[in-house]
């Protein structure tokens, strides 16, 4: 009748990440106790008693050992630190997304405010910012104006982000990228390439590389 029972144990797969209790299927188990100390191998049954008596699991921490590895603890705090771990990892690694914002030479200080609480947002939020800017025609004249409007933006909004890159004026089109605090470390910046034969004149820019995690 023994035999049968433990065939049956055998056969059940513990959802669980580690085994505990009674589903652990080792005859003998290494055990920590629930200060760290060091209470030698024990049978299964001591090991599951000495656990008992405690008021919390034995879970099996080291399957791989011979005999395994086992601690006295209780399993709902420790599932709930590793769920904590796992959720702060995800949240690291996640893919941080872009986000666009339109912005003119003449933007007003209404208007300029109003892409400053976007960006917040997006940036706390663990998303970049990258602001583009376009002339029209004649419009390549006001360069000036509009880099001004880019360090209007990356001063209102330097408790929270760096510039990761900035691009001179290429064509008609002029571009500045900031990303979280937390997410960049300033890297020294470097001349900008020259910009297409037929584009506008300007001071030159410089160009700062993402940095390299």
């Amino acid at each position: 009748m023994r035999q049968i029972r433990v065939r049956e144990r055998a056969r059940e797969v513990p959802q669980e990440k580690h085994a505990i209790n009674e589903q652990i299927m080792a005859p003998e188990v290494r055990v920590i106790g629930v200060d760290g100390a060091q209470l030698g191998v024990l049978s299964l049954r001591q090991a599951l008693l000495a656990a008992e008596e405690a008021g919390v699991d034995l879970v099996e921490v080291a399957p791989e050992a011979r005999p395994p590895v086992c601690r006295l603890l209780d399993y709902g705090k420790l599932k709930y630190r590793e769920q904590k771990k796992a959720a702060e990892t995800r949240k690291k690694s996640s893919v941080h997304t872009v986000k666009e914002l339109r912005v003119r030479y003449n933007t007003d200080k209404h208007d300029i405010e109003i892409k400053v609480r976007n960006s917040r947002k997006f940036l706390e939020d663990g998303d970049k910012v990258r602001f583009q800017m376009q002339f029209r025609g004649r419009e390549t004249s006001y360069k000036e104006l509009g880099d001004q409007v880019f360090r209007e933006l990356a001063a209102q909004l330097e408790d929270v982000a760096l510039i990761e890159e900035m691009t001179p004026l290429l064509g008609r089109k002029m571009t500045m990228t900031i990303a979280p605090k937390t997410a960049v470390v300033p890297v020294a910046t470097k001349p900008a390439t020259a910009a297409p034969q037929g584009s506008a004149s300007g001071p030159t820019a410089s160009v700062a590389k993402p940095a390299v995690k």
